[in-house]
């Protein structure tokens, strides 16, 4: 993109970008998905080789979401507000890249659980470090026309990328001779080289898109809104709102619902992993009272600070914003079930053992990779597919259809015996987890003021984090509770809760400036 180009663009509406300029700029969603697969297909099974029961596996899992909810919206907060002659979000690309890489490099040798744990804490927040401002990137250069397409590359990426993460131990295992077992305790070398390869892949990528794209500066993000969007502009010049009754009742209510939740579960002896739903109720209100607390203390003229802006921001999502947050929430439990019970159920159901050590169960995880590469394959295809669906049925409707066959695809697992015949189901899989990736944030960006983007992307992938800490939280007790811990129950949950997310998607208003959105070749233009 030239300078003269854009400099000559700031008078009118923002300008097209070409397909290679927007295939540059997601490109290092290549890298990224490539670290979160290796994560999802094969990080249970770590834990499993390293000790863990079935049951302690959601509570393991439960710092992947955690640092999302934590990570995400700080670091839309400050990319909103950083501008540097190495761009805006390009700064935080880079950091996350680093630190993503070395994580992912140092996961496969941890010799204990609870510091297999830790890694994944670590891994998890440096690669929501540079994604989130991902998301925002393509709010920030693309036009409304666009931004489907945009998001669908990088939907096509992730299920380009995830195609290869996910088998790569079932392709070393049996293409290249590597072994895929190895003695207890032991992560075989098939994962271990997989990870190697994530870790590289994962800074070449975004290294590509940092330098590669060119950022345009605030104030010609600034004219172009307002020559874009003028209702949007306005929003973002009002005064923040004053939401402290809300902060007091709202936040004051759920500290003491979280406090006395997790009382009556010490008294009760239940199980312990309801203390992480009892702490993110309780977390999440005292969040509310703090930002009350900083209101009240700063002076009239001076500005929020970063909590108090996060939870304004919190309490001023537009509606559409809302009523997606009910569709991010029941789509993300049902990610999070499947991609943390699908080994279990796996290669207990359809392999019929649980034992870590022998070849059964690892010909199972090996297969769990296949059908994770499987339905990121579909996912890539249907990435191509998703925004002519949108174009001709409308975001709603299109979304809502993805997710219920997402729906059906888990709910076959329990009807399906034969390992080989799992791959059929992939398909529905394919579809919902490419239109997740795609349509609400395509929806979401033509409701948010430019100037608010990083931060509300950031609080929109709060409702990704929720519920996969309610996952983490209540899966455990509610297999061991009411299905004798048998894993393939959870993924039943799973498709029950991507059916609720295709209804609440049919409540979300269609984007009205981006009716035309979903032409591919628009993006050629």
């Amino acid at each position: 993109m030239s300078q003269t180009s854009t400099t000559a663009a700031v008078a009118g509406a923002k300008p097209q970008l070409s397909f290679w300029q927007i295939w540059n700029m997601c490109f290092g969603f290549l890298g990224i998905q490539f670290g979160f697969a290796l994560q999802n297909a094969n990080v249970s099974r770590i834990f499993q080789t390293l000790g863990a029961e079935i049951d302690d596996i959601p509570v393991l899992w439960v710092a992947a979401p955690l640092t999302g909810l934590l990570v995400q919206p700080l670091i839309g907060y400050f990319s909103d507000r950083t501008w540097t002659g190495f761009g805006r979000r390009r700064p935080f690309l880079l950091a996350g890249a680093i630190l993503s890489s070395i994580a992912i490099l140092f996961m496969p040798h941890s010799p204990t659980l609870w510091i297999a744990a830790g890694m994944l804490w670590v891994m998890d927040a440096s690669i929501n470090v540079s994604m989130e401002p991902f998301r925002a990137l393509v709010g920030d250069m693309l036009p409304q026309k666009q931004r489907s397409f945009g998001y669908a590359l990088q939907s096509f990426f992730i299920g380009v990328s995830s195609v290869v993460a996910s088998a790569l131990p079932w392709m070393l295992a049996n293409w290249f001779d590597v072994a895929n077992t190895a003695p207890e305790g032991v992560v075989p070398d098939s994962v271990r080289i997989s990870f190697y390869v994530g870790g590289i892949g994962f800074l070449l990528a975004v290294l590509w898109s940092v330098f590669r794209t060119r950022e345009y500066s605030p104030e010609e993000q600034a004219a172009f809104e307002a020559a874009e969007s003028p209702e949007l502009a306005e929003q973002a010049g009002e005064p923040a709102a004053d939401h402290s009754a809300g902060y007091r009742k709202i936040g004051g209510a759920m500290l003491l619902v979280g406090v006395a939740f997790g009382a009556f579960v010490w008294q009760q002896g239940l199980d312990q992993q309801l203390y992480i739903l009892a702490g993110l109720i309780a977390g999440l209100g005292g969040l509310q009272l703090l930002a009350l607390v900083l209101r009240r203390g700063r002076a009239a003229d001076a500005k929020e600070g970063m909590l108090e802006s996060i939870v304004s921001n919190l309490y001023s999502m537009p509606d559409a914003m809302k009523r997606l947050a009910w569709v991010q929430f029941f789509s993300w439990f049902a990610l999070f079930a499947m991609w943390i019970y699908t080994t279990a159920a796996v290669t207990s159901f359809h392999f019929g053992t649980s034992e870590v050590t022998s070849q059964a169960y690892n010909d199972g995880a090996d297969w769990v990779g296949i059908l994770f590469a499987t339905y990121n394959g579909f996912a890539a295809l249907a990435a191509l597919l998703i925004p002519l669906m949108a174009r001709h049925f409308g975001m709603r409707l299109s979304h809502s259809l993805n997710l219920a066959l997402g729906g059906l695809g888990l709910l076959s697992f329990l009807f399906i015996r034969d390992p080989q015949w799992l791959l059929l189901p992939m398909l529905g899989v394919g579809f919902a987890w490419a239109s997740i990736l795609s349509l609400p944030y395509a929806m979401l960006s033509t409701h948010v003021p430019q100037r608010k983007m990083g931060v509300m992307m950031g609080i929109f992938n709060g409702f990704i984090v929720i519920p996969q800490l309610l996952a983490a939280s209540v899966l455990g007790f509610v297999l061991r509770t009411f299905f004798d811990n048998e894993a393939i129950y959870a993924l039943m949950l799973g498709g029950a809760s991507w059916l609720l997310a295709a209804v609440c998607a049919l409540w979300v208003s269609e984007p009205k400036a981006a009716e035309a959105d979903g032409n591919l070749a628009q993006a050629e233009s």
